[in-house]
């Protein structure tokens, strides 16, 4: 088969953008997410109105403070007025009312919106991959889809359902904790702010480094998902050559890598996270030292100083949360872009609008006209050169070949997994491109050298071949296959769950209900890629059979290596490079003399023994 693929890098890119994107500010890069949001805007209005409610309550409290200090403690005539100072009193528990309504209000809506975001968007990302075409996963690890889908998610929804409420709720508490510094003493206030602009820069320059680290840590811990999932499919063969601890060598160095990529990030969030606290404070320590001075030299009451004082805790508190909230902006940031590359990713191969009508049960024209093809990994290489033949409808025409001469690449291109870089094939006289993808694989059963069986039921398993079948076609087609025999004797016959990729199954049992699928679908083109390699000779007669009464009525290609199996074929194609050298009957090429004799005669013909 030519389909020989390299193994993609851990480096390669889905995107060849994804540097320009990696670039954009990370607010920019989260601006993305906003289509998600706006469906809610309703529940969206509710936590910010919350948001609100809770600040202000939370500003609320060193005013009540002033009062108590400068009404209620400082003067000896006001100590008198308890009555006052009840009020106070109910007034700061009214307050702490409010501010728990409010937060948990907002709690419950940005938690909603985390989970339902993060929901929303890991949807449209998988069925976007749904819809790429092979060479994205040529660049792309099935593991490294998987993380993203997982665990990029969750940190949205972290920064969705926490990060973005915690840091808006600590923005108005800056900005109104700033508004009431300068209504208390507009002098202080404007040192803090002055200090406050020249120790934020540092903080935003550090920041950039984080969310640089942060997206490293994210990729080097999806490449330790992606080596575990391709260690785990193939289970058999590392215990089969008793390589264990290579590959546990191999999972143990990813790892280390991931966990040494999240220190760094860790250790740079903990940097910035002291760079913000530490100047911060700083400054406005060194602000509250100006303060207490001016109330020993009585230019400012106690009770505005404790005023003054909360606000600036409050300013303090807010600007350090704000610091914890950007190290989970610039990691949302990293995972956001590298889901965005999944989200923005479009297929190279994309449907026409046209539709072929019902072929009534005579089967499909089929035609390759000079059709050149090479893969986007080998451009150099044609796997297809100049290929010419036509499939009348209802034939059976078989494709024989030593191992790359371009078997499986027809196949593919008729599956439209890929287009040809010259000529045009035709099914029904029309030209693939211009076919609807869905309507064109309507119309076509494949049954693969590599027998897929998905982890749901027997009965599940053949229907995914036709969803609207009834469980008597069901039946039907697992008789057709041969089939229906094994899965009678399975604990639960068809309800039976036959375990993740068949496990519970023999090779030979998973190819026939993978024939039973393509049988069921009825469709009037059969593609037959070694449909038989797996089965026992027994099972091969039986199943040969039935496949012979199902080539009936419908165009059937059928790729073998055993020839045994393709010798009562209508025509039979001999590929070599990619071009047709051959094509003619069974006996007609034996005496020949040419490809197929000698592949032939390596298959039917004895050695000769010596005693």
């Amino acid at each position: 088969m030519t389909d020989n693929r390299r193994m993609p890098a851990a480096t390669d890119s889905v995107d060849p953008t994804a540097t320009a994107v990696a670039e954009r500010p990370a607010l920019a890069v989260l601006r993305r997410l906003r289509p998600f949001l706006a469906r809610y805007r309703g529940r969206v209005a509710v936590a910010l109105f919350a948001l609100l409610v809770a600040a202000a309550a939370t500003l609320t409290v060193p005013v009540a403070f002033r009062y108590l200090i400068d009404l209620g403690f400082s003067s000896s005539a006001a100590l008198q007025e308890s009555v006052g100072v009840n009020r106070v009193f109910l007034g700061l528990f009214a307050v702490s009312v409010v501010l728990a309504l409010g937060t948990a209000v907002r709690f419950y809506c940005v938690s909603w919106l985390g989970e339902r975001i993060s929901n929303d968007l890991r949807e449209a990302v998988y069925a976007n991959v749904l819809r790429q075409d092979p060479r994205f996963f040529e660049s792309l690890k099935t593991g490294e889809v998987l993380s993203r889908l997982s665990t990029d998610t969750t940190l949205i929804q972290t920064l969705v359902g926490t990060s973005i409420s915690l840091g808006l709720r600590n923005i108005l508490l800056l900005v109104g904790s700033l508004v009431m510094m300068i209504i208390t003493s507009p002098a202080l206030a404007g040192l803090i702010v002055g200090l406050l602009v020249v120790v934020v820069l540092p903080i935003i320059v550090f920041g950039r480094r984080v969310r640089r680290l942060s997206r490293t840590s994210q990729d080097r811990l999806a490449d330790t998902g992606a080596l575990a999932g391709e260690t785990l499919n193939a289970m058999s063969i590392v215990q089969a050559y008793g390589r264990e601890p290579a590959e546990q060598a191999r999972y143990d160095a990813a790892a280390e890598e991931a966990f040494a990529s999240a220190v760094r990030r860790t250790r740079a969030r903990a940097l910035l996270t002291v760079l913000a606290i530490v100047l911060v404070f700083g400054a406005i320590v060194f602000v509250l030292w100006l303060g207490a001075h001016a109330v020993l030299e009585g230019r400012l009451s106690a009770g505005l100083l404790t005023q003054f004082i909360l606000y600036a805790g409050l300013l303090a508190g807010s600007t350090g949360a704000i610091a914890e909230v950007m190290g989970d902006v610039q990691r949302a940031a990293g995972a956001t872009e590298r889901l965005l590359e999944l989200l923005d990713a479009r297929p190279a191969i994309v449907g026409g609008a046209r539709r072929l009508p019902d072929t009534g049960g005579a089967g499909a024209a089929l035609s390759f006209e000079n059709v050149a093809f090479s893969y986007p990994s080998r451009p150099g290489e044609l796997a297809l050169d100049g290929l010419d033949f036509s499939v009348a409808p209802g034939e059976t025409v078989a494709l024989v070949g030593p191992s790359g001469a371009g078997k499986t690449t027809v196949f593919q291109l008729l599956l439209r997994f890929y287009d040809p870089l010259g000529g045009a094939i035709r099914l029904d006289g029309v030209d693939l491109r211009e076919l609807d993808l869905a309507a064109l694989r309507e119309r076509i059963g494949f049954v693969s050298q590599d027998s897929v069986v998905f982890s749901t039921s027997a009965l599940e398993n053949i229907r995914y071949g036709r969803l609207d079948a009834s469980d008597e076609e069901v039946f039907e087609a697992a008789r057709q296959a041969r089939a229906d025999e094994f899965i009678q004797r399975l604990p639960e016959g068809y309800a039976t769950y036959l375990g993740e990729r068949g496990v519970r199954l023999s090779g030979g049992q998973r190819q026939r209900i993978a024939i039973a699928r393509a049988l069921l679908r009825n469709p009037p083109l059969l593609l037959l890629d070694e449909a038989t390699s797996a089965l026992d000779a027994q099972s091969e007669r039986a199943v040969q059979a039935a496949l012979e009464r199902a080539m009936v009525g419908r165009t059937t290609l059928v790729i073998a290596h055993r020839l045994a199996t393709i010798v009562n074929a209508d025509r039979i194609l001999v590929l070599d490079h990619g071009r047709l050298v051959e094509s003619g009957r069974h006996d007609d090429l034996n005496r020949a003399r040419g490809l197929y004799a000698r592949l032939a005669a390596m298959q039917f013909e004895q050695p000769e023994t010596t005693t």
